[in-house]
């Protein structure tokens, strides 16, 4: 084998190093289904499903982010107004969102589990019977307050400041669970 063929060869693995780095970033990339999940699906959840689906957006990041409620009240109803109002005074719209129940079968389809509260983490729990998967299940102030189980507060009924807090927690939330489910899987 003369230098020519042997340089080319060289050429050719390292090219395919590279393809194999770049095809395993963009596979983790896009790999994420995440599902929100709150009491009624109409103010909480609906929130974090648009805040985390704008910031993926933004980051070039294609995950499939869903929303369900465990109470099932309000099931194919849109967000609650001040939700939809608050999330769009961010440059977020998800009037198009519908309220769904959770069932049982969404840890068959989801990577992540995201309770907004502890009743809802114990509700999901319940209704999951054998399908609960603890590791798959992670209250969403969980990754903003690391151990402390809090619950992000259900701003229903209350002033429309509320819902703002309640955004800027989830936002502030949201740009964690991203950080750490995409830190890790950098090549």
């Amino acid at each position: 084998m003369d230098a020519k063929q042997v340089n080319f060869l060289a050429f050719i693995w390292i090219v395919s190093k590279i393809t194999i780095q770049l095809t395993s970033y963009i596979c983790q990339k896009v790999s994420m289904k995440v599902l929100m999940v709150c009491l009624g699906n109409i103010c909480r959840s609906p929130l974090a499903e648009g805040i985390l689906l704008d910031k993926c957006k933004k980051l070039g990041l294609q995950w499939q982010v869903e929303s369900a409620g465990t109470n099932g009240y309000h099931n194919g109803e849109p967000p609650y107004y001040l939700s939809q109002r608050v999330a769009k005074l961010n440059g977020i719209d998800i009037s198009a969102q519908r309220s769904r129940p959770f069932h049982s079968s969404d840890y068959d389809q989801f990577d992540l589990i995201i309770p907004m509260a502890n009743d809802v983490y114990r509700d999901i729990k319940y209704l999951s019977g054998k399908k609960f998967d603890a590791k798959k299940t992670v209250l969403m102030l969980e990754y903003l307050f690391p151990g402390i189980d809090m619950d992000v507060p259900d701003p229903w009924s209350k002033s429309e400041a509320a819902f703002h807090e309640v955004f800027d927690l989830i936002a502030q939330a949201c740009d964690k669970l991203i950080e750490k489910h995409t830190s890790a899987k950098q090549p």
